[in-house]
């Protein structure tokens, strides 16, 4: 409060003394500090003219380092996150690019990162268009700001910032902060520089520095992240007023830029100035690194793949799909239907290409909405749909009606018209297309092998080489299908229609009720107890339903309409808990496992711990498989010996931050595993998950 009143005393000194309206209050000083322990932020604005149209305003967020601490510049580095700004502003007011002050080199343990220490602001410019018409008498600007305050260790930080500038007069409270900060500003030079690529180095040739300058030192400063190796030593030398220099590019380099913009920077006795120029490049760039490296056995990722492998990969991972755990129980029913026409090839052979149609359809149907949502900004990945509690729901009541039906609870002609209870028994080739619909929908759980890589590529491509990947997808898996129905030595092999097919229909059921349990759980994960226990209710009660259907006389009628009334009213008082998803996955983590985050991979990496992501959701059953893995003694007891840092990203429900972390790794579906080390390229591993590749990959880390 002393604060606050002595800055109140100097406005009123600085508002007697030049007659200038001073803008900032009492009252939004103390709205514009964030209190923060690690590193206090402050709003400041600067609008020596007014804010009229035509006009700049500046506006900055300056932070005040402790001892020790320190903030990212927009190339940080080894490691670390620049600085990010949001702002909210008032129709007619456009906010331009942040101008960085000259950043510093702050080595941290054996890696070097670009950032600022002690006081800065970093200022924005507001310009105001003649667009602008304000609705009160002051100009409102909000700001949501992130930060990654380091010193041993990260904190990431926000806070929402929010300043009201008068229209009329000027608001110069905070100049002295922003002439400083103008001052540190690097300054654009007027000659062009050039640079030469040589081998793995770069040669920059820089003209049009200061003649106080030259002799000197300077620093190199990229603009564009991993370009130049910070650790790197380079060599440096003048040829009159002609600066030279030759430094390594950085050895996991993501991009081959035609022009380079660089900071380059001289510190004479304490006082560092800056100069910016864009580098015009010569020469060709070296091969770039692969940024995700995989293990032997697995298939070449997207980065460096063609098309043509990820069709590949797409058909393969198909045809994998029928070995998975979750498509079994509509394979099992397909067999028992080809069984029943074992003695007519041809209506086997239809139905085979009637369900591979169903099988082809649903994937390219899965394919175009999928795409179609993310060009809408839908941040999604392979199975989307069951990261709705709804559509969980409603699965899990599709597969208890078939369960009960293979049971022989009920039987449709029960309850249907007889000309479309008759449709099953005609229509041979329909009740095969809907299979394939149907193993299609509970595909998607499951990612096989070979599936990541593709799928991934698929969303970067155009829409016809992506639906060609789905449409590899479907072949590959309605395939085994084909094969057995136009082979006459696989047919041969199938077992005859019989007595046993009751008791195998029968048998049946029981997975199906099986995939229930796992759907139910899978909600129990997005909706939490309450939701899983509403389903177990509306379960019974559609259980129930079915059951009286089957009755005979008056009392099939009484007894339907009854549950019929109280699973109506059941559903009005408890279907919200179904489709009602918790604020965050409920996956339960053990004390060895993290809740992940790119702030904190960034974290660990910066203090040279190596980092292992599981990037999994209660619907993949691939991912609760892999889990054996992950909780094997001798894989736990690599991970400990090498202090491997566990962290585990939850996707059961929706997650743009997942998303986009996954897209950055060519994958678009669960489960993916990356393990990060200091001075590696991460490592993705297979979707199905072996120890042996994870014991190679880990010994090969050097941790100190």
């Amino acid at each position: 409060m002393i604060h606050v009143l002595i800055r109140i005393l100097l406005s009123s000194l600085l508002i007697a003394a030049s007659a200038i309206p001073i803008c900032v209050t009492a009252q939004n000083l103390l709205q514009n500090v964030a209190g923060i322990e690690q590193i206090p932020a402050e709003l400041m604005a600067y609008a020596p003219n007014g804010v009229r149209p035509g006009q700049t305003v500046w506006i900055g967020l300056q932070l005040r380092h402790p001892p020790k601490w320190h903030t990212y510049w927009k190339n940080p580095g080894d490691s670390g996150l620049p600085t990010t700004f949001q702002w909210t502003l008032p129709a007619g007011v456009d906010a331009g690019d942040m101008a960085w002050p000259v950043p510093k080199r702050l080595p941290v343990a054996d890696m070097i990162n670009y950032g600022y220490d002690g006081t800065v602001l970093l200022p924005v410019p507001l310009t105001i268009t003649p667009d602008f018409n304000p609705s009160s008498s002051s100009l409102d600007v909000k700001l949501h700001a992130n930060w990654l305050a380091c010193q041993q260790e990260c904190i990431p930080q926000e806070n929402d910032f929010e300043l009201h500038l008068p229209i009329q007069g000027a608001t110069v409270f905070d100049v002295a902060a922003f002439e400083s900060a103008f001052l540190s500003l690097p300054q654009t030079l007027v000659d062009k520089s050039s640079i030469t690529i040589e081998g793995q180095h770069l040669r920059m040739v820089v003209k049009g520095l200061p003649a106080a300058l030259q002799g000197q030192k300077l620093e190199i400063f990229s603009e564009i992240p991993e370009m130049i190796e910070p650790t790197g030593l380079g060599s440096q030398a003048w040829q009159g007023a002609v600066w030279t220099a030759t430094v390594p590019i950085a050895i996991h380099r993501g991009t081959s830029p035609k022009a380079l913009p660089l900071v380059i920077v001289a510190d004479t006795a304490g006082h560092r100035s800056g100069f910016a120029t864009v580098a015009q490049v010569s020469g060709d760039w070296p091969a770039l690194n692969d940024t995700v490296v995989q293990p032997a056995s697995v298939p070449t990722s997207p980065g460096t793949g063609t098309f043509w492998l990820a069709l590949l990969g797409a058909f393969l991972g198909g045809m994998v799909l029928n070995l998975m755990p979750c498509v079994f129980p509509v394979l099992a029913i397909k067999v028992l239907s080809f069984s029943r026409h074992h003695d007519d090839p041809y209506h086997q052979r239809i139905g085979a290409l009637a369900y591979g149609a169903g099988v082809v359809l649903s994937f390219v149907a899965l394919g175009v909405l999928m795409v179609a949502l993310r060009s809408a900004g839908e941040q999604l990945g392979w199975g989307f749909q069951l990261q709705s509690p709804a559509v969980v729901a409603i699965l899990a009541v599709l597969f208890t009606v078939i369960g009960l039906n293979l049971a022989g609870v009920f039987a449709f002609g029960h309850f249907l018209p007889g000309s479309m209870a008759g449709l099953q028994v005609k229509h041979f080739t329909v009740n095969a297309f809907l299979s394939g619909l149907l193993a299609v929908v509970i595909a998607s759980p499951c990612t096989a092998p070979f599936m990541g890589a593709s799928l991934g590529l698929a969303l970067g491509l155009p829409l016809w080489q992506a639906l060609l990947i789905f449409v590899a997808l479907g072949v590959g898996m309605a395939l085994p299908f084909l094969a057995l129905c136009w082979s006459p030595a696989l047919l041969h092999r199938l077992p005859r229609s019989g007595a046993w097919m009751n008791s195998f229909r029968h048998g049946m059921a029981f997975p199906m009720f099986a995939t229930v349990v796992w759907l139910v759980w899978v909600l129990g994960q997005q909706s939490g107890i309450h939701g899983a226990a509403s389903l177990l209710a509306l379960l019974l009660g559609l259980a129930f339903i079915l059951w009286s259907l089957g009755l005979k006389g008056r009392s099939r009628w009484i007894i339907t309409t009854f549950s019929i009334a109280f699973i109506a009213l059941l559903t009005s008082v408890t279907g919200q808990n179904i489709i009602q998803p918790l604020t965050t996955a409920s996956m339960t983590n053990s004390e060895r496992w993290q809740a992940w985050s790119p702030e904190k991979v960034q974290y660990h990496l910066a203090q040279g711990s190596p980092v292992f992501v599981d990037f999994t959701a209660a619907w993949c059953v691939t991912c609760q498989f892999n889990k054996r893995v992950l909780s094997d003694a001798a894989v736990v007891s690599d991970f400990d010996a090498k202090k491997v840092v566990l962290l585990r990203a939850d996707w059961t429900l929706r997650d743009p931050t997942i998303t986009a972390a996954l897209t950055q790794l060519g994958r678009n579906g669960v489960p993916v595993y990356v393990l990060y080390a200091p001075k590696h390229s991460p490592v993705i591993f297979s979707e199905i998950l072996m120890a042996n590749d994870l014991h190679q990959a880990l010994a090969s880390l050097n941790v100190q």
